[in-house]
């Protein structure tokens, strides 16, 4: 196992794998560290939609604005938001923020749990919501908010430059 530090130093937004299959075991912990991430009251109010069929992945590439990289990976893990559960306990903010923050810090969980694994992804916002939805068959209220493909990666991306800590941390005093 890699150290945590370098695990994030590691993950990139990978847009090409390799045809070769995500191990059962593999995918088993990934969604183990998923469901181990932090949310509002405890409640997890989000669903993980596991999606292997090469059909179903190409559909939810067309929906991501004709993202095909999609295709390519062996799994695509679908993070959706389930409001009713949390506005259960938190009312309008829990249904409105909650349940998209408890989605995504599983998405990024996973996202950390796989590039452990030597496994990659790429976070995936831009979709048509109600079209994935669709080709999901979705129960009514929930709202997918991530999509992730998982695999092996065949390509190696350069590290992305990030704003200096100047510009980006704002200290304030007592």
């Amino acid at each position: 196992m890699r150290d945590f530090f370098e695990i994030i130093r590691a993950r990139r937004s990978v847009r090409a794998y390799e045809s070769r299959a995500v191990e059962p075991k593999q995918l088993e912990a990934i969604l183990e560290v998923a469901n181990r991430a932090p949310s509002a009251g405890n409640l997890q109010g989000y669903e993980i939609h596991v999606v292997r069929d090469a059909a179903t992945r190409r559909a939810l590439a067309r929906a991501s604005l004709e993202q095909m990289f999609l295709t390519q990976a062996p799994v695509a893990l679908v993070f959706c938001a389930d409001p009713a559960r949390s506005a259960a306990k938190y009312g309008r903010r829990g249904e409105e923020l909650y349940s998209v923050q408890d989605a995504t810090i599983a998405a990024a969980y996973a996202q950390l749990a796989a590039t452990a694994l030597g496994l990659a992804t790429c976070w995936v916002g831009a979709f048509d919501e109600t079209e994935v939805a669709r080709i999901l068959g979705l129960r009514r209220g929930l709202r997918p908010v991530a999509i992730l493909p998982v695999g092996w990666p065949a390509e190696s991306p350069a590290p992305t430059p990030r704003r200096a800590l100047s510009e980006l941390v704002r200290e304030h005093a007592g």
